[in-house]
């Protein structure tokens, strides 16, 4: 069987919630791998033994959100546009997308690199170092801002095999820059080898990153890909690109929400007793719940190829069918993680820092984070429906309003009122609005979903 036909099989034949599994499942796994390496950075910056390590490396969570939320513009968006050309059978069409995002992704790249670089000090202030953890935290964001030239394109290559279905390379890019990370860190960071303390940690990431580019970029340049990346299918034009974006943007507003909800939270906790320890125990929440959020992206990341495809085959119960597998899926998986991150919370932040007072402070950010997670899962499905069936406006809305329009006025108002439980109850409060919200929404976009698949059936006519 050619690769175009497994990649049909999988994405057209397959039953919905089986396509969705076979697909979900080694995209979890990889993403899992991903959040591993984030957390034992963390549990070796832990052991160099002085919190404001901790502090220096949790600023930078909010920037790393935002680097990832460009990346997303144009990976996700070209996923989705190539997902509807596979399934409407412009094979060329899906490889000049693909073909013309990763290249303006090296631009990007390069951008945000040089930029970074340039600017790190006045960033570092604006995402909340203190004078102590300044130096630190800029050592750390160095070697960050250099990953940005491998990340963006790897990234646009990763969502493009997931469009195409060919998971297995996805997950073996990610799988071994993950394992090579875990082996680097210790290497790098400690004096029994090159001693580079938290910016060595930096480092082994970086190059762990660069790993995961190689993998993927000898993948489409060996030609075992369905989508081929070529010169001649680069063709930049303004509409392409502008239409990548609009798909992209929600996917992306939600990093930036959550870097700019990070830094909001980083701010607040600054003007409280005992900022350095409630920033140095968010940093770690942080990474602890990017854990439960790659569970509901791998999860989405099987659902979207198998919408996308369905939605440009014109399909429509087999969209519908992915739809409503998708729902349960993200409301079930958010409330096991939500389970057991309050079972665990305290052990949990134990293992990343013993200080008694950062153990408190980050078993109760931890609950409070995860206390109405399905919100998380609801609305970030409904974001990549409403993308796949070409109502991005209604997909930004959406995006915006968890730790956007509902988080920021609590966190402005809320820990100047309450203190740091102030902060414990941001995110509750935002999340009892997101859910409502996302109820109301499902109905209607089933509607524009059917509406835009009859639309594209009589332009064909």
């Amino acid at each position: 069987m050619s690769d175009m036909q497994k990649s049909s099989s999988v994405l057209g034949n397959v039953v919905p919630s089986r396509a969705i599994i076979q697909l979900a499942v080694p995209a979890t796994l990889a993403l899992l791998a991903k959040a591993i390496y984030n957390l034992v950075d963390t549990a070796y910056i832990g052991m160099l033994n002085y919190d404001i390590v901790l502090t220096a490396v949790g600023v930078t969570v909010p920037l790393l959100l935002i680097m990832v939320s460009i990346e997303n513009i144009f990976a996700a968006g070209a996923a989705v546009l190539a997902g509807r050309q596979l399934g409407a059978k412009d094979n060329e069409g899906a490889s000049r997308t693909v073909t013309t995002i990763i290249g303006v992704s090296v631009v990007m790249g390069i951008l945000l690199c040089v930029g970074g670089l340039v600017f790190m000090n006045p960033l570092m202030r604006a995402f909340g170092a203190s004078d102590a953890s300044l130096p630190l935290a800029k050592d750390y964001a160095f070697w960050m801002f250099i990953a940005a030239l491998a990340n963006l394109p790897a990234q646009s290559m990763n969502c493009a095999a997931r469009a195409e279905s060919s998971v297995k390379i996805s997950s073996i890019a990610v799988i071994t820059g993950a394992v090579l990370n875990v082996i680097l860190d210790p290497i790098f960071m400690f004096d029994w080898g090159l001693n580079m303390g938290v910016s060595g940690a930096s480092l082994a990431t970086t190059v762990s990153q660069f790993i995961t580019f190689f993998i993927l970029a000898w993948f489409y340049l060996s030609g075992r890909s369905v989508i081929k990346i070529k010169i001649s299918a680069f063709q930049p034009n303004w509409e392409l690109i502008k239409t990548v974006a609009l798909i992209g943007i929600p996917t992306a507003v939600i990093q930036i929400c959550l870097s700019v909800a990070a830094s909001l939270t980083n701010i607040a906790a600054a003007a409280l007793p005992h900022s350095d320890q409630i920033i140095a125990a968010y940093g770690v929440v942080q990474r602890l719940v990017l854990i439960g959020c790659y569970v509901i992206m791998g999860f989405m990341q099987g659902y979207q190829p198998v919408a996308s495809y369905a939605f440009g085959a014109k399909d429509e119960d087999r969209f519908h069918q992915s739809v409503r597998f998708a729902l349960k899926g993200s409301i079930l998986l958010t409330v096991l993680v939500a389970a057991a991150y309050i079972l665990l919370a305290k052990p949990l932040i134990f293992l990343f820092n013993h200080n008694p007072v950062i153990v408190d402070y980050g078993r109760w950010l931890l609950i409070s984070q995860v206390a109405l997670y399905p919100a998380f899962g609801l609305c970030y499905m409904l974001t990549i429906t409403f993308q796949t069936i070409g109502a991005s406006k209604y997909g930004l809305f959406l995006s915006v309003i968890r730790q956007g329009l509902f988080y920021i006025p609590f966190i402005l108002v809320l820990p100047k009122i309450f203190g740091v439980t102030g902060i414990y109850f941001s995110q509750p409060a935002a999340d009892i609005l997101t859910i409502l919200v996302c109820v109301f929404s499902i109905k209607s976009m089933k509607t524009i979903a059917t509406k835009n698949m009859m639309l594209e059936k009589v332009n064909e006519k």
